[in-house]
């Protein structure tokens, strides 16, 4: 998944991931061009997933 294809449809991902996961906000899930590797490791922090867990998660989305 690049930064295009996670970008295309983030808000969607974004509500989805924010249902699936109460404890997320909105400012973890801020997605911003330089920073989407910080913003990933972040919610892999917050949600105890591995970087491959989390891609399949908002894959699925």
């Amino acid at each position: 998944m690049n930064a295009t294809e996670l970008k295309q449809n983030w808000e969607v991902q974004k509500e989805k991931l924010k249902e699936k996961f109460a404890k997320l906000t909105d400012n973890d899930l801020l997605f911003i061009d330089e920073k989407k590797e910080e913003m990933l490791g972040k919610l892999q922090m917050k949600l105890g997933k591995t970087k491959e867990e989390l891609h399949k998660i908002i894959e699925a989305l």
